[in-house]
């Protein structure tokens, strides 16, 4: 039996520590989110438990534990002279204000459900078979709409679309706009608000998500500009789209390369497909870091068996890389490919026939 190295297996234990830490934080941040209590102490002023208690309704004993354990997280701002608890403007941000571009809450509802679909990602282990994305609990559909929305917010409009060759200026004369995989509609909304000149056409394949997409639209005012129809990715309505928009969806289909032959026959003449997909490097080597380990595990939990229960089931996976979102793109018979931008969590690629 190989014995171990004492100081490496401290190391080891400290780091596994932190992990259950993490754990336990993170049902914690759901709970905090789910109960209204961030946003009850988004006016950074410092509270008690009992004021706390007064603000939202919940019991103060539950709040004193719970508020103890986000002070140890440092989550929460404590203030032993005063016993009251507080959060500073950087915590109002990740936690309160879901515009903020660094809300940061929801990315911890689409961990809710790898946990509670543990079992099932089990048994598709087992057998080789997938997991379809309407197969998840119902956290999943939320929390990937609000974890996404904060980096849409912050640059879609703003360096997304403007690093795009002309589209920008086709979108405020009018433009066709499709998004495929639209989800709760966050992105369509977003562009929809931008350019009210255009009109939008948003699909997915998941009925419930389209149907609260309709929802959130009507609420932003801009329901009377998309049309929300349930279709997946190689049957939406042909238009002569000006852009065919996929946002961090392509890997989590079967078939992306017949998605891409589908855009191809849905383009207008000098159309663009605009893909955003995780950022990751080509090689695994480079993605050992702390977002590839996010976006590994998410693709182990959720995307890839997504793909694999699909026709063809390629398995592109969350952290596919340039080169073979590249190779997908040609295959499905385009010639132009080239990444336009990026940012820490995506890249963002322009496609042309």
């Amino acid at each position: 039996m190989r014995q171990p190295d004492p100081q490496k297996l401290d190391a080891l234990v400290g780091r596994l520590v932190g992990d259950v830490g993490a754990c336990v934080t993170g049902s914690l941040i759901v709970l905090g989110d789910q109960l209204g209590l961030y946003k009850a102490m988004g006016d950074g002023k410092p509270v008690t438990a009992a004021e706390l208690a007064g603000r939202t309704g919940v019991k103060e004993r539950y709040l004193r534990e719970w508020l103890s354990a986000q002070a140890a997280a440092e989550y929460v701002q404590y203030d032993e002279k005063t016993d009251r608890f507080s959060l500073s403007p950087e915590q109002v941000m990740a936690f309160a204000e879901e515009g903020s571009p660094a809300f940061f809450a929801g990315a911890f509802e689409i961990v809710q459900s790898m946990w509670v679909d543990e079992p099932k990602i089990e048994q598709a282990f087992r057998s080789g078979e997938g997991l379809g994305w309407h197969e998840h609990s119902k956290c999943l559909f939320r929390g990937t709409e609000r974890f996404f929305r904060p980096g849409y917010n912050a640059n879609l409009k703003t360096s997304w679309i403007p690093a795009l060759d002309g589209v920008e200026a086709k979108l405020k004369k009018g433009a066709v706009v499709a998004d495929v995989g639209c989800g709760h509609g966050a992105s369509t909304i977003l562009m929809a608000q931008a350019y009210p000149n255009s009109r939008f056409f948003a699909f997915d394949y998941h009925g419930p998500s389209i149907e609260k997409a309709r929802e959130a639209a009507d609420k932003a005012g801009v329901g009377d500009r998309i049309v929300f129809e349930k279709a997946s990715a190689k049957d939406f309505p042909a238009k002569k789209y000006d852009l065919v928009a996929m946002f961090d969806c392509l890997h989590d289909m079967g078939d992306p390369v017949g998605a891409g032959r589908h855009v191809m026959e849905t383009l207008a003449a000098d159309g663009t497909w605009m893909i955003v997909e995780p950022f990751a490097h080509d090689q695994l080597k480079d993605n050992l870091n702390p977002v590839g380990r996010i976006f590994y595990g998410a693709s182990t939990m959720i995307c890839t068996p997504a793909s694999l229960s699909q026709e063809v089931g390629l398995g592109l996976g969350a952290q596919a890389g340039e080169m073979r979102l590249r190779k997908v793109a040609l295959d499905a018979g385009f010639s132009r490919f080239r990444r336009a931008t990026e940012t820490p969590f995506n890249m963002v690629f322009e496609v042309r026939a």
